[in-house]
């Protein structure tokens, strides 16, 4: 597929899931081109570097690019290799076929920024439990996946996105919003992700939950969550904690139920929201505290900020926007 190129950043510790990927890495060229921007430390980058030689383009992150958030590093490292107009970025768990690199290029012919769908296969206990948290998005609105569609030049326009915040994705979508972008966000382009580790899910929990500081109304009503219940079973009133839990299991049921998303999304996942929102309300009280002692732990250092408001960001517009992504690729960006 001409006219398509494919950016993964990755960091890696083990190399567990390097034959599963390099298979992935071979059949994905066919239909795009690649740059691996490689985070890893040696000997893993060397390698990755033989294992994937004559495959796709892999290169360490640019040198110049100091981001806490190593991802995004890895972002705009890619994008200043990138030559074609249309462009996927993903994680190293997301796993496209043909048609959706397809459809995918046919809505960037509409938009500059598309938000696909993510869904886990397979579908361990912990998949379906985080899965409730994707049908509960999509019941009210659209899911954040672990992909987007960009177009170059609304990329290049925005000069990048700040590297210094958790919730990355959603700094992207606002910076694109800011700068007067188009996002599209079809349902029903569903892209498969690979459900993480038992250790690793476990450890998103409170992480997950500081990147809802980023939308202060969701924040405030996972808050209220814990001493709602503990009101109402202290007046004895254990009916409306039921009813409660009832109501988030029918909204994720009408989540699973919108763009055909029965065919992906098990009726088990529907069941887990009401479990999955206890635990945000939890975690969301840990990921206050972390940001009132400073920011919340992440790769060795602490990030304060979730992600900046798009009035925000439009003022940095103004004052002349981060500019990393332009001052050295070759091509214009």
């Amino acid at each position: 597929m001409s006219g398509l190129d494919y950016v993964l950043p990755l960091r890696w510790d083990d190399d567990e899931d390097l034959d599963e990927l390099t298979a992935y890495l071979r059949e994905l060229a066919r239909n795009a081109r690649v740059v691996v921007v490689d985070g890893s430390a040696e000997p893993l980058f060397t390698g990755h570097a033989r294992r994937w030689a004559g495959i796709v383009t892999h290169l360490p992150p640019d040198p110049d690019l100091d981001a806490a958030n190593g991802k995004v590093a890895g972002v705009l490292t890619g994008m200043r290799r990138a030559a074609a107009e249309h462009v996927v970025i993903a994680d190293d768990d997301v796993r496209y076929d043909a048609e959706g690199l397809a459809r995918m290029r046919a809505w960037l012919g509409r938009a500059d920024l598309v938000r696909p769908q993510n869904y886990f296969d397979p579908m361990p206990w912990h998949a379906r439990w985080d899965t409730a948290r994707t049908l509960l998005n999509r019941s009210v609105g659209a899911d954040y996946p672990g992909t987007f569609g960009v177009r170059r030049e609304m990329f290049a326009k925005t000069g990048g996105y700040d590297g210094d915040v958790l919730f990355e994705n959603l700094e992207l979508i606002r910076t694109v919003r800011a700068h007067g972008g188009r996002e599209a966000r079809p349902l029903d382009l569903y892209v498969r992700r690979l459900p993480p580790r038992p250790r690793r899910f476990w450890n998103q929990r409170v992480r997950q939950a500081y990147d809802d500081l980023a939308q202060p109304p969701r924040m405030a009503a996972f808050l209220a969550v814990l001493p709602g219940v503990a009101v109402a079973l202290l007046r004895r009133r254990p009916a409306v904690v039921a009813g409660g839990a009832a109501v988030v299991a029918a909204l994720a049921e009408a989540g699973r139920r919108r763009a055909g998303g029965r065919r992906v999304f098990p009726f088990t996942a529907t069941l887990f929201a009401p479990i999955w929102v206890l635990e945000r309300a939890v975690c969301s009280w840990a990921a206050l505290a972390a940001r009132l002692s400073g920011g919340v732990p992440y790769t060795g250092r602490r990030l304060r900020v979730a992600a900046h408001s798009v009035r925000w960001l439009r003022e940095r517009r103004q004052a002349g926007g981060f500019g990393s992504l332009a001052a050295r690729n070759p091509v214009g960006l």
